[in-house]
């Protein structure tokens, strides 16, 4: 039976639609659906392990977008970057220290429009356990790991509503003890397990 890397790397390979485009998916809060979105871009990092593991970053609370929550490191594709697998090794390497040559790619997953007009492009690495990591302490509060089984199981991706300048909005949340993942980074782990399915 393949492991859930080997079938995450072939799912990474078919042109299945994802389940969810963006934060639009669940109603227009702010964004026109003909915005000029950015380019952007987040190393999934993948921790080899027997049970394999997700590694996520907390934002400092002192972040202009986003402060406090947990996400992949990542940002906007720059000028200098050769594309968005360069952009997430880049902005990895600025934000938690994880060095280019550190990744083995395995494969881009779904692109995932933000209702803050980021059109993001997940990358999905592979990295050794054991790691040490320098998180920016302008950018990450703090590293953590969740396990991928957990973090692409359905049941433990529940969508929740609240309130957004003055609308209503739905959105994806998985807590794993303690921490809550949602929004974006949440829409694109439901993507990955729709690609596992």
């Amino acid at each position: 039976m393949p492991s859930l890397v080997d079938r995450l790397r072939l799912s990474l390979s078919s042109d299945r639609k994802p389940v969810l485009a963006g934060d639009q998916d669940f109603g227009v809060f702010g964004t026109d659906a003909k915005l000029d979105f950015v380019p952007a871009a987040v190393l999934m990092p993948v921790v080899r392990r027997p049970e394999p593991g997700l590694l996520l970053t907390t934002r400092t609370a002192n972040m202009r977008n986003h402060a406090g929550q947990v996400a992949f490191p990542g940002g906007r594709v720059d000028d200098v970057d050769d594309g968005p697998v360069a952009a997430a090794l880049r902005e990895a390497q600025e934000e938690i220290g994880l060095r280019p040559d550190q990744v083995e790619i395995i494969g881009l997953a779904d692109r995932y429009q933000t209702g803050t007009g980021y059109a993001v492009d997940p990358v999905v690495g592979l990295i050794d356990p054991g790691l040490e990591f320098v998180p920016n302490p302008f950018e990450v509060a703090d590293l953590f790991e969740v396990p991928l089984a957990f973090a692409l199981d359905p049941a433990n991706q529940q969508i929740r509503e609240a309130e957004w300048k003055g609308r209503m909005r739905r959105f994806y949340v998985i807590e794993w003890e303690g921490r809550m993942i949602w929004g974006a980074t949440a829409g694109m782990l439901v993507n990955l397990t729709a690609r596992l399915a």
